[in-house]
């Protein structure tokens, strides 16, 4: 499947970015040591884990962006736009998750920003199944790209 990945770029929300595998292996590393702080958290400060849970998400999709050769433009909106390629990138078969993801983006900012104690242990732990989930999606997705190449 090819995506036109033309209208984030001219509207200068992803830039072309050259990439090694070291790279991209490194952004899901990250995603699988916040899986990890995710859990350990989980037991005395839920915000904190479902924040947590949500970064693995974002570097999950940081590799993915990598992988098709692009990374978000610098300031404020990279977490709308890494939303928006995922989006694209993983398409209809994937749309509840997207959903999922865009939803936590928005928890995860009213947490960081503006109320704390909000989010459950139900909710928290949720957060942290599905980013386990999320990752595996982009995991095999990405073996995908380079079987493809």
């Amino acid at each position: 499947m090819r995506v036109d990945y033309q209208e984030l770029i001219s509207k200068g929300l992803i830039k072309p970015f050259k990439t090694s595998p070291s790279q991209i292996r490194s952004r899901i590393d990250l995603a699988k040591r916040d899986i990890k702080t995710a859990r350990a958290t989980m037991a005395h400060d839920r915000d904190w884990a479902f924040g947590i849970a949500y970064n693995a998400i974002l570097q999950a999709t940081r590799a993915l962006m990598f992988a098709k050769g692009f990374r978000p433009r610098a300031g404020e909106g990279q977490h709308k736009v890494a939303v928006q390629f995922a989006e694209m990138t993983l398409g209809e078969k994937f749309q509840d998750e997207i959903h999922i993801f865009d939803k936590m983006r928005s928890k995860r900012h009213r947490v960081i920003y503006d109320v704390s104690g909000i989010v459950s242990h139900a909710e928290a732990r949720q957060a942290f199944d599905f980013a386990v989930r999320f990752i595996e999606i982009v995991e095999k997705t990405l073996a995908d790209l380079l079987e493809s190449e």
